[in-house]
């Protein structure tokens, strides 16, 4: 049995080797390599496992509104397929790299494990600032991104779903785009549709809900007291703002919210251990909701404080939920972070060098190829109602989500006990213990 000093000493040793690396996808390779080196994983596999099967690069012109010509620069990066067909989102977004897209492919792969649904890991991104965008420009760069990638997508090939800053409607776009193409509907072809273009009834609040799932279980296994327990949510996007209404309805205190503008506090909240326990800290979730959609940000909502982002990670909360992008909790700022439990509900937002910091201090902390799996597994069962014909009403689906999240709540749990390590290794064991599987079995190496 290994410990988690075990697991500290390994982490320092790979930082030192990526020379302490920001790069995404050197984050996500030594979180690899972590695993492969505890699980003594053959070494021709893990050199499969290190690089994605396949990359595309395109340019996709789009006409503007103005009449003239811009190209814009896409990728869809294909990870791994020994467990099913490649699966992952495609996000719009000014800051969009190559290595970002190659990270976010592979916890794709490993998040797919780790639910046990059969998908592979895939990402895409194109890089815009979306924001700037006419609706019909947007529509454009929608279908000119599959004009430009659909060779290489399809049900049984890749399948592409919202990420950040694109939305239902976006994919509504995508799939036409390829059933054009194809001369014949692929619903399949696209997950997180809307209801009208053959979209699953819970997907919009899904990477919430499963979130909420395992963080509960988590709860129970740390006796926290649900209406004492205090919760900071950095991100008020679609994950962000869902999972916060969600936790207020049952009776958490959630006192800070924050978007990519700021944040806002509750002004009755102190450090939790003198403040007064009861709803009047607790924000109105639905009011910020409501807010947010007039003015664009939370910030500046009434009888509240406002704070930055960094702000909020230092707040002296039981629960902190990242909901925004990657690494924003780093070497820099993890002592100060002072929540007893830490979930990812974005990809990656903990890096390497603070994972290290957080558990000497420790900080529990539910990693994002777990907390956030519940969007890929109700993509999973869209993908299965398209491919069926038949379309189940939400409490089923909610019922079979709340099933899978917990089983792989209590699979990581279990290799977290049997070999002493934190959550984080315990669910990439668990995951490249299952891809590991697949493409030994499946052979040709």
């Amino acid at each position: 049995m290994l410990s988690d000093s075990w697991h500290n000493i390994t982490c320092v040793i790979w930082l030192l080797i990526f020379n302490m690396s920001s790069n995404p996808f050197a984050n996500a390779t030594r979180q690899l390599q972590q695993a492969a080196d505890f699980l003594g994983l053959d070494e021709n596999i893990l050199e499969i496992l290190k690089q994605p099967d396949r990359i595309l690069e395109v340019s996709i012109p789009v006409k503007m509104d103005s009449g003239k010509i811009k190209v814009f620069r896409g990728y869809r990066v294909q990870h791994n397929n020994a467990r099913g067909p490649y699966k992952g989102g495609v996000r719009y977004f000014p800051k969009v790299s190559l290595s970002e897209v190659k990270a976010l492919a592979s916890w794709m792969t490993w998040k797919c494990a780790v639910v046990n649904i059969p998908f592979g890991g895939g990402k895409g991104g194109v890089v815009v600032d979306s924001k700037k965008l006419s609706l019909v420009e947007l529509e454009r760069l929608s279908r000119g991104y599959i004009k430009a990638i659909y060779k290489f997508v399809g049900p049984e090939v890749d399948i592409p779903a919202p990420d950040v800053y694109t939305t239902p409607q976006i994919m509504a776009w995508m799939m036409d785009e390829y059933s054009k193409i194809k001369g014949y509907n692929v619903p399949a072809v696209i997950t997180g549709k809307p209801l009208e273009a053959g979209g699953v009834r819970g997907r919009s609040f899904a990477t919430a809900q499963g979130g909420i799932y395992v963080l509960e279980k988590m709860a129970k296994k740390m006796k926290l007291n649900t209406s004492k327990t205090t919760v900071a949510v950095q991100g008020f996007g679609n994950a962000g703002s869902f999972v916060a209404r969600i936790l207020s309805g049952l009776g958490y205190q959630v006192i800070a919210v924050s978007d990519s503008k700021g944040g806002v506090m509750s002004r009755k909240f102190v450090k939790s251990k003198v403040c007064k326990v009861g709803k009047a800290k607790n924000l109105d979730i639905n009011k910020i909701i409501e807010f947010k959609k007039k003015n664009k940000t939370v910030c500046g909502f009434p009888e509240t404080k406002t704070i930055s982002n960094e702000q909020l990670l230092k707040l002296d909360v039981d629960i902190l939920i990242l909901a925004a992008l990657e690494n924003v909790i780093t070497e820099k700022n993890a002592g100060q972070v002072k929540a007893k439990l830490i979930v990812e509900l974005a990809n990656g937002p903990v890096t390497p060098e603070a994972d290290i910091k957080l558990n000497k201090k420790g900080i529990l902390i539910m990693p994002d190829i777990l907390a956030n799996a519940g969007g890929v597994t109700v993509s999973y069962f869209e993908w299965i109602q398209n491919r069926q014909g038949y379309y189940w009403e939400e409490r089923e689906t909610m019922d079979k989500l709340k099933k899978i999240m917990n089983q792989a709540f209590d699979d990581v749990w279990e290799k977290k006990k049997c070999h002493g390590v934190n959550m984080r290794l315990a669910a990439y064991l668990l995951a490249v213990e299952r891809v590991a599987r697949a493409v030994k079995t499946r052979g040709g190496i």
